[in-house]
């Protein structure tokens, strides 16, 4: 039977796609025996072989190693997203963080150390307490514990416990992202 270019081509890609998709971290090989055909294997090719590709396949990058978010979590980011507010040497701001840590809350945290920080904060919540916490559309002052707690509650965020515990970091002058560790859902 004689294979064409085009249809050679096609088989040759058809078989490098099974070849990585069957091997993890395999050497593949792509020669030409005497009488033209291209072969693929991963195995290396007789002496006789001519134009001998080696090619390394990677594995897949692994699932375990990028677990889903659960929806809840990807839900009530993308409705109610989180941001804490913060200034150096609070006490009540670390309780603030550590609750939302604990709870495995994504959020994003804004360390009110300077002017155009402290203006974003009245913008965002209409006074300069800290710590002061912006849940979707919903706002709080200072820090209470069950007032924090309602409302995740009532953005949807998963109760303490079903999230993975974040490691909680002292924020850097400009804000950053405090992204949990992700987990797959149960």
């Amino acid at each position: 039977m004689a294979i064409n270019n085009k249809t050679g081509s096609m088989m040759a890609a058809v078989a490098i796609v099974l070849f990585a998709a069957g091997t993890a971290d395999a050497q593949l090989y792509r020669w030409t025996d005497p009488s033209g055909r291209v072969h693929f294997t991963d195995t290396p090719p007789p002496p006789n072989a001519r134009n001998v590709q080696k090619k390394r396949v990677a594995p897949p990058p692994s699932e375990a190693a990028k677990p889903a978010e659960p929806f809840a979590v990807q839900q009530a980011r993308k409705n109610s997203p989180v941001t804490l507010y913060t200034g150096p040497n609070c006490d009540a701001c670390g309780q603030a963080r550590k609750l939302l840590n604990e709870r495995g809350v994504p959020f994003k945290e804004v360390s009110v150390a300077d002017e155009a920080r402290a203006e974003e904060l009245k913008k965002a919540v209409g006074g300069s307490i800290i710590p002061a916490i912006v849940v979707g559309a919903s706002t709080q002052m200072g820090f209470e514990q069950n007032t924090y707690q309602a409302l995740l509650d009532a953005a949807g965020y998963p109760k303490t416990g079903i999230l993975p515990a974040q490691k909680p970091k002292e924020p850097t002058a400009t804000a950053r992202i405090n992204t949990p560790p992700r987990s797959t859902p149960r």
